[in-house]
């Protein structure tokens, strides 16, 4: 590996003296460094390349953020296969697997291939207006239905494989992916997936029944969600980027041909992962 890229959410505090540390770091190891003019902005030697050129180039990047900058990240790269190292200078960071301080050790680790990169599913997601033209979208961690601006219920139709499922009174649904079950999902009551599971989850926001618990369907399967009812306007979100859903909108749901690639360091651990952000307390042996 001669080139890599740097992503940087330029926000935050430590942002400017971690991005120092890549590019001496990057320097000691004869890499080459490609950064976009944000990121150039907060240290002036730099000189900046475009983002078309930043990912025809770069061999991997580098992104220093959190959860919010790799969903960013994947987003940008549209499909290309070109691997994530996220580096966490953030606060949860569920996807930036590598600590600040571990940061030369892991450019170190990714120079000389000793990393683990891991492929984790997208869902495409297929948006029908009642009235329009359809869209399509691609998402690492989640589909959001709700968020409006009244505490009025809707309707929400399921449908899976064209088979109907069953009509939700609630404030709204959400379809993660296994990398997203640790996101809203998991705050709605929904269940932890491992990432290599081939599964979505819908997990329905404040259901009117107290027998709906959430699904877990296999990836294989084309999940459609309906607004049947709806007496406030609702927003749909892919990762955070948020859109108006209507009454009578359809959205259908299904794996994506694309993945993302994640960067790990030797003796990565999802479930270490885990116990750390999620602050579980199990046997002293762990």
């Amino acid at each position: 590996m001669k080139t890599i890229g740097a992503i940087v959410n330029v926000r935050k505090p430590e942002a400017a003296d971690t991005l120092k540390r890549l590019v001496v770091q990057s320097k000691a190891l004869g890499l080459h460094l490609l950064v976009t003019s944000d990121a150039a902005a907060l240290l002036h030697h730099l000189k900046p390349v475009s983002e078309a050129e930043l990912f025809d180039k770069a061999e991997a990047l580098v992104v220093l953020g959190g959860d919010g900058t790799m969903l960013g990240a994947v987003r940008a790269l549209a499909g290309r296969d070109t691997p994530l190292l996220g580096v966490n200078i953030g606060s949860l960071g569920f996807m930036t697997s590598v600590p600040e301080e571990e940061l030369e050790h892991a450019l170190t680790a990714l120079a000389g291939g000793s990393c683990v990169v891991e492929a984790r599913s997208l869902m495409e997601c297929r948006y029908q207006p009642a009235q329009g033209t359809p869209q399509v979208f691609h998402a690492l961690n989640e589909l959001a239905i709700g968020w409006g601006a009244s505490s009025k219920m809707v309707t929400l139709e399921l449908t899976v494989d064209d088979e109907p499922v069953t009509a939700y009174a609630c404030d709204g649904m959400i379809i993660a992916t296994p990398t997203g079950s640790t996101g809203h999902s998991l705050s709605a009551g929904g269940p932890l997936l491992h990432p290599q599971t081939p599964a979505f989850v819908v997990t329905v926001m404040c259901p009117h029944t107290l027998s709906t618990r959430p699904l877990v369907i296999a990836d294989s399967a084309l999940i459609g969600v309906r607004l049947s009812s709806a007496p406030k306007q609702l927003l749909f979100s892919f990762d955070g980027q948020e859109h108006a859903l209507g009454q009578g909108d359809r959205i259908d749901i299904r794996r994506s041909p694309r993945v993302a690639r994640f960067v790990h360091l030797p003796g990565y651990s999802y479930f270490a992962v885990l116990r750390q952000k999620l602050h579980w307390r199990g046997s002293s042996l762990l």
